[in-house]
């Protein structure tokens, strides 16, 4: 491909997309293709010659469309918020064409002084201590990972380390096996699967505590936990404390938590992967009450905050922890170019341009047009809930940023009906969860395309489905006691005509009631 067709390949290509995402709305938000479909439709090898791209572009519309779960599509609302914007979109263009990576400051200064840079906006858009801050004095700072679950390992790795030469400190006869071999992490039952399974990666055992009626965890469970670990030999290293969780978004007691944590000498990293955007509002910032105690603090701006993934910010409060988990010493220069050495605070060797996405999305929507987002969300989320309230039907169990958690009243079997009906209709996406012991739906408002006629679509939807279920159980129960009476008139007429006692007649016919 020349510089030409490359031009009219991209240009294509740009109107394909703006076209996708002006009519997402009509398509259904579910796919209709069963397993496998794409074997028939792709050949088993590659074309021995180039193709044309128009052929290319023709393919993803017959072949790819019809197989994707349309995540932008104003009618998804499960799982999280997966972040898309235009400035996104040719963000990751530009990090794409111009094609750069880095290791050092050395192999690339404009990608790793504007991801410094970039780190210092993101943290004070959100209000988090200026000891998180590239610019401050140290030894605090900021740096993209690729995702949450790899921001969280990072951040036990780094614990696991720190706890290792603490106590081989304290202990010099003991030996790093010694130590690792009793580590142990702390987190509550609500959180994200990608904690445990950065525990398994790091491994470190985890214990994950119960929380309370509010998906909290709380100081008091935490250490309890802790004092019964000691007592058997083990040494607690780090706990993970979650704000948003993704069932409920609950929110760990974070000033109770962090002071045990700096008690204890125990590592405390928080995983804010959604509802960490909500702090760029001054509103939710009480969230992070007892955010001095965290040792590292972790968002995703690739789920809320409008900017494609993958983009995963994390900050330390002493960098130094994270270059002892992770420094090369033979691959750094003695005297570095450039500080700070963010290639030393994460697990790749190399990073794609990240920050460049980040910086356009800033730019162009601004602190104000982020909030804005943010808030518009959340009060359709309201709306949802005021809907939810003023239908007897239902019941509302959660309702907390973007997310609300609703239920049919009744037994389980009935919110399990409408969970399938809504799957089978395609027009929705939503998940379920239990809450208290009650199987709930879980609906999140995801797509930045979202409006108030979107949450209106969804709620009809869910109530016409409620209705016919209501209906057909109404009419299947008329239908049982018609068989009933029938299969009632049957005997009766029998046991009339026979020649049991009288008695005996008698008996069975109260029976038939009974």
């Amino acid at each position: 491909m020349n510089v030409e067709e490359f031009r009219e390949f991209g240009k294509a290509s740009v109107d394909y997309i703006a076209d996708y995402i002006e009519n997402i709305r009509k398509k259904r938000v579910l796919p209709s293709v069963e397993p496998g479909y794409l074997k028939n439709e792709i050949p088993e090898t590659a074309p021995p010659s180039g193709e044309q791209w128009r052929n290319v572009l023709s393919d993803v519309d017959r072949v790819i469309l019809p197989g994707l779960t349309h995540w932008h599509s104003p009618h998804f609302h499960a799982y999280f918020p997966t972040a898309n914007s235009f400035p996104g979109v040719v963000g990751e263009l530009f990090l794409s064409g111009l094609g750069c990576v880095s290791t050092d400051w050395q192999s690339n200064p404009a990608c790793v002084e504007l991801e410094v840079r970039m780190m210092d906006w993101l943290a004070k858009m959100l209000g988090l201590p200026e000891h998180f801050l590239n610019e401050s004095e140290g030894p605090g700072g900021g740096v993209i990972q690729n995702a949450a679950s790899e921001s969280t390992l990072v951040g036990v790795l780094s614990a696991k380390q720190k706890t290792v030469e603490m106590v081989l400190k304290e202990h010099p006869h003991l030996t790093d096996v010694d130590v690792k071999a009793k580590l142990v992490t702390y987190s509550s039952k609500e959180s994200n699967s990608s904690v445990e399974k950065a525990s398994l990666l790091a491994s470190v055992p985890m214990r994950l505590l119960p929380t309370d009626a509010e998906c909290r965890l709380r100081g008091n469970v935490l250490q309890e936990a802790i004092d019964k670990d000691k007592t058997k030999g083990l040494i607690p290293c780090c706990v993970v404390a979650s704000l948003g969780t993704t069932g409920t978004c609950g929110f760990d007691d974070l000033e109770e938590i962090g002071r045990i944590c700096r008690k204890e000498n125990i590592w405390l990293h928080v995983d804010a992967a959604y509802a960490g955007a909500a702090l760029v509002c001054p509103e939710y910032r009480y969230l992070l009450k007892g955010i001095e105690y965290v040792d590292s603090f972790n968002f995703n701006p690739h789920k809320w905050f409008l900017t494609n993934s993958d983009c995963s910010a994390m900050w330390f409060k002493n960098t130094k922890d994270a270059e002892a988990a992770f420094k090369v010493k033979a691959t750094i220069p003695e005297e570095p170019l450039f500080e700070p050495q963010i290639e030393n605070w994460q697990i790749p060797t190399t990073r794609r341009f990240r920050a460049l996405k980040l910086w356009f999305v800033m730019r162009l929507y601004g602190v104000e047009g982020i909030q804005r987002h943010i808030r518009q969300q959340v009060s359709l989320a309201k709306y949802l809930e005021q809907l939810v309230r003023a239908d007897e039907k239902f019941e509302l169990l959660v309702s907390r940023l973007g997310v609300v958690g609703f239920r049919i009243k009744g037994r389980d079997y009935l919110t399990q009906m409408l969970l399938n009906k809504i799957t089978e209709r395609k027009n929705l996406y939503l998940m379920p969860y239990y809450f208290q012991n009650k199987l709930m739906v879980r609906f999140v408002v995801c797509s930045r395309l979202t409006e108030k006629e979107d949450i209106d679509f969804a709620w009809n939807e869910i109530k016409c489905i409620t209705n016919e279920m209501q209906t057909n159980i109404i009419n299947n129960r008329k239908l049982i006691n018609v068989k009933k009476e029938k299969i009632n008139a049957n005997i009766l007429t029998k046991v009339a005509t026979s020649t049991f006692s009288p008695d005996l007649n008698e008996k069975l016919k109260v029976g038939l009631f009974l």
